[in-house]
């Protein structure tokens, strides 16, 4: 009989983690602040996209100094950094030092990414449940969706008491070192095992990322499986943050609390807003593999999502152009019920097609290529958005995928056995 997991402390710890790493109050005002701060959309898209690249390029040293400085420290010197950006964020008055925020944020990123994820599972290895890597995995997970329920609440009540953006900011700083101090207390045998640092591996593993890279997109199968999952996924990373400017105005537009200042009665409809988005994001994620089942191929599920998910960006853009606000979010919170949809199922796509020998290249390419695809879109959405308006931009950009899906659409073939 397999041996089930208990939940000491250390099973607390994790959870507390991910709740607290999911108390991000900026999020669902990020784009707002931007706005507030007085840059345009281009130099929003920017942003985005110079967080999407540093990611990119500080995933490759900073899993061999987190093999150099064990996990414990990786994670103290992510969570630094986050709070470091926040700080900055808080202060800035220059697009520069927004700028300089997003690559300590990027870094941090960077650092967290998967390290975590490595010391559950050295928890699970020197306990003997391994064989409970899902079970475990799935309630903590649980804590880190409960905090992003909360947090869009909390955040929204922070907005509301202070009719200031920049407040977020410095609020999340509260929880991210309350984070800080709890990777203090993880017990020694999770770091991992140390190797020192040299500059002949970090430049190896910059060689071997480009080279996967390189392999994978001239690989036919790999190419088609990877496009399929990353061009949808680095759109919504494009798009996603402009839901916030869509319910402002619809929040704005409403006769509703008239009495309260703009920032208020807006805070009030993105925290109702997001926070609903958050339990049916949890839903599609978790109903994912049901509806896949629907299909004789799951390439043929991620192409009807592909399909759904865009002509609701689009959709969303006509309404909004059209002063029909309360339509344009309902169809741009389909982007993101879509994405979390697809996500399971493309990530299977790529595993259930591939030879196990070529899978972690091909994963790791389809990361980077969602970054790609991201830092790509977010200037153009951007500069369409600053010439014509935010509806012409989701227009645009969402018509234009459409129109090239044929380049990267799945194939629908069955899998050979």
């Amino acid at each position: 009989m397999a041996i089930k997991f208990k939940k000491d402390l250390q099973y607390y710890k994790f959870c507390a983690y991910g709740f607290l790493k999911n108390l991000r109050f900026f999020e669902p005002f990020l784009l707002l602040f931007f706005m507030e701060k007085g840059l345009s959309f281009l130099q929003i898209g920017t942003l985005i996209a110079i967080r999407e690249i540093t990611v990119n390029i500080f995933e490759i040293p900073t899993g061999i100094l987190a093999d150099s400085l064990g996990r414990r420290r990786s994670m103290i010197s992510a969570f630094s950094c986050y709070i470091l950006s926040f700080v900055i964020f808080f202060f800035s008055g220059a697009y520069w030092m927004l700028i300089v925020a997003m690559v300590f944020y990027a870094y941090g990123d960077a650092f967290r990414t998967g390290t975590h994820k490595a010391m559950i599972f050295e928890y699970l290895k020197i306990k003997g449940w391994e064989n409970q890597k899902i079970n475990y995995y799935g309630h903590t997970r649980s804590w880190s969706q409960a905090g992003s329920a909360v947090s869009a609440v909390l955040a929204a009540l922070i907005v509301f008491r202070t009719s200031n953006y920049s407040t977020v900011f410095l609020l999340s700083v509260v929880p991210y070192a309350m984070d800080l101090f709890l990777m203090t207390t993880y017990p020694r045998e999770l770091e991992g095992e140390r190797q020192a640092l040299n500059r002949g591996k970090i430049l190896s593993a910059f060689r071997q990322t480009i080279g996967d890279f390189i392999f994978s997109f001239r690989n036919p199968g790999i190419l088609r499986a990877i496009l399929t999952q990353s061009v949808y996924t680095g759109y919504y990373k494009a798009v996603k943050d402009y839901l916030q400017p869509v319910i402002k105005t619809f929040a704005l537009s409403i006769p509703l609390f008239l009495y309260l200042e703009n920032e208020q009665r807006s805070a009030v409809m993105v925290g109702l807003i997001f926070s609903v988005m958050h339990i049916l994001t949890a839903l599609m994620s978790r109903y994912s593999g049901r509806f896949a089942e629907f299909f004789s191929n799951s390439g043929r599920a991620l192409n009807l999502t592909m399909l759904a998910g865009l002509l609701m960006g689009g959709i969303s853009g006509w309404f909004y152009l059209e002063d029909i606000y309360l339509a344009a979010i309902v169809f741009f919170t389909g982007v993101y019920l879509i994405e979390n949809l697809r996500k399971p199922i493309g990530i299977a796509l790529v595993a259930d097609r591939l030879d196990r020998d070529v899978l972690a290249t091909a994963l790791s390419a389809e990361s980077q290529a969602e970054s790609l695809f991201a830092a790509m879109f977010a200037p153009l959405l951007g500069f369409i958005a600053d010439k014509w308006g935010l509806g012409q931009a989701l227009l645009v950009l969402s018509g234009l995928l459409l129109v090239m899906m044929p380049l990267y659409s799945a194939n629908v073939r069955r899998k050979q056995v």
